[in-house]
């Protein structure tokens, strides 16, 4: 169990996270929605330990960041984690296969062995990106690079994945595979996993528990079919919409328009004869 303390961070003299408890639990899918400015990736941030805390403390087993602790930046905490974050941009001289291999050398230090590689190889396949073993990172788009990423992630052994809007660039498909990966190896692996998303609807598919980052509010969590309410969107994004249930019970969220006032009139001149 991975437990936050009434935790707050701030940047410069603005207060991102205010007042933040609760428990990540392993074998389940954290998914953090909000709206923008509301603390995401600063949450995602602050469990690596690449955000200091100004006051609370998060907890993983015996282990306890505190505010003004060095524990953050150290190894000894970071190998909890595996981290994807929202900027997938790579400066680096490396083929796919390589920058996949790295999530390994932590452990195997400068050594890769014939295993190594193997795996490397499966978790490209995996990822759909096997393809691109070869290639070097920087030709890669956006999407590509954030299904490399992934399968370094799973390379290694965290209790704790971190990702930071992985799917941003990625086209419908690999938005499925990726997130049915994430839920794979959540499962499996018994980790507790935290993801940002943006899509509503992508977050009650895949989510155990929404966390809700609201603006001026606490972050709330629970289970999407206990959570989401047209009520809710409304007071934490301004958004008026329908709740409708797909054939599982998930909510499926059916934007009708912003509050305060009626959506924007569809141009005369999409509407073509015959369309």
């Amino acid at each position: 169990m991975i437990a936050l303390e009434q935790v707050e961070v701030r940047r410069g003299t603005a207060c991102i996270i205010q007042d933040l408890t609760l428990s990540l639990t392993p074998g389940l899918v954290h998914v953090v929605i909000g709206p923008n400015g509301t603390g995401k990736t600063t949450l995602i941030r602050a469990l690596f330990g690449d955000l200091p805390i100004s006051r609370g403390g998060i907890r993983i087993g015996d282990q306890a960041l505190r505010p003004n602790s060095r524990l953050g930046r150290g190894q000894a905490w970071r190998s909890h984690f595996a981290y994807m974050p929202q900027d997938t941009h790579l400066d680096i001289a490396l083929t796919a296969l390589e920058v996949v291999v790295v999530g390994r050398l932590g452990r195997l230090g400068l050594h890769i062995d014939d295993e190594t590689l193997e795996l490397a190889t499966q978790r490209l396949d995996a990822a759909g990106v096997l393809h691109l073993a070869d290639r070097d990172i920087g030709t890669l788009s956006g999407g590509q690079r954030q299904m490399v990423l992934f399968a370094q992630v799973m390379m290694r052994e965290p209790r704790v994945m971190l990702l930071d809007e992985p799917v941003s660039a990625l086209d419908l498909r690999h938005q499925i595979r990726l997130l049915d990966l994430v839920r794979l190896e959540t499962r499996k692996r018994d980790l507790a996993t935290v993801v940002v998303l943006h899509d509503l609807n992508l977050a009650c598919q895949y989510a155990d528990r929404l966390i809700v980052m609201r603006p001026g509010a606490s972050a709330i969590m629970g289970a999407p079919t206990d959570l989401i309410s047209a009520a809710l969107i409304a007071d934490t994004y301004g958004a008026s919409v329908e709740i409708l249930r797909d054939g599982r019970g998930n909510p499926v969220i059916q934007p009708i328009g912003s509050l305060g006032g009626d959506p924007p009139p569809v141009p005369p001149a999409l509407f073509s004869p015959g369309a």
